[in-house]
């Protein structure tokens, strides 16, 4: 019967133990009114500053960071120690500035250019590409 009540006895010590720590006070809660405005600019803010690490992440832009000698890390390093009001400055301006055009798109550009010029440099009479434009020769 001495042997049964040693684990018991362990075991009501573990439990009193137990009450006794989670019993203990811990501090009051303080709740404070968060607007709405306030809500959304640090939800803003925490987008803002994961979009703007994700661009600085892509090969492409590490590239051109490289070319200019910033390190990537470096980068990101300062990224992480603007104000939300900066982060929010730059996403803006992130945001406005005209996308890259596509490859077509440059290449009828040049293509345009270098036919006007051939039809310049054929009504000058300097070169005789188009017989449409100057057939009596």
């Amino acid at each position: 019967m001495s042997i049964c009540r040693y684990p018991s006895r362990a075991i009501a010590v573990m439990v009193a133990a137990a009450l006794f720590v989670t019993s203990l006070p811990i501090g009051a809660a303080r709740a404070g009114l968060v607007t709405t405005e306030q809500a959304l600019d640090e939800r803003t803010a925490a987008n803002d500053r994961a979009q703007l690490t994700a661009i600085l992440q892509r090969d492409d832009v590490r590239q051109q960071m490289e070319a200019l000698g910033v390190e990537r890390d470096e980068a990101i390093a300062r990224l992480a120690s603007l104000s939300d009001q900066e982060i929010q400055q730059i996403a803006g301006q992130i945001d406005e500035l005209p996308a890259g055009q596509s490859v077509l798109g440059g290449v009828l550009i040049v293509a345009g250019i270098v036919l006007l010029v051939l039809v310049v440099t054929d009504l000058l009479g300097v070169t005789n590409i188009f017989a449409v434009i100057n057939p009596i020769r």
